[in-house]
């Protein structure tokens, strides 16, 4: 490990446990060199998930786009971090354990959007705007209706 001081490759592992999830293993190292310390955090990373998009183009799964757009649809809304996080490796989990090798984009949007509406409904309605492609402002207002309802 590269200490993020000064670029020395010598580094100590001073302290290491398990997230609250188990999902991955947080480390305190300090550098030989410098001595400053500093975090990483390992998660073990499954190769061989495929996306099929809606175009029929297929590429790897990517977490980090997924949460570049959950993070979009979270912000400015009062949902904790680690609620985000936890709904990240939700949602990987069961892609992976699903057994398949390839999902679509359209099934990882489903498990987004089922997850969202408990979370936040605004956040919700965000993420769907997006992946939904409303063609027009009625449908929009009838999926917010639909919400409205389901919550009575």
């Amino acid at each position: 490990m590269k200490c993020p001081y000064c670029a020395c490759q010598d580094t100590r592992v001073i302290d290491s446990r398990e997230t609250s999830e188990l999902a991955e293993v947080r480390r305190r190292r300090q550098c030989v060199a410098c001595t400053k310390r500093f975090t990483t955090y390992e998660r073990v990373e499954s190769r061989g998930l495929r996306v099929r998009k809606r175009d029929g183009r297929v590429e790897d799964f990517d977490r980090d786009k997924l949460e570049v757009g959950i993070l979009r649809a979270c912000n400015q809304r009062p949902i904790e971090r680690s609620a985000i996080t936890k709904l990240l490796d939700e949602i990987e989990e069961e892609l992976r354990t699903s057994g398949a090798s390839e999902v679509t984009s359209t099934k990882i949007g489903d498990l987004s959007l089922e997850r969202l509406r408990r979370l936040d409904e605004v956040a919700y309605m965000r993420f769907a705007s997006v992946y939904k492609v409303f063609p027009d402002a009625s449908s929009f207002e009838k999926e917010l209706k639909t919400l409205r309802q389901e919550k009575l």
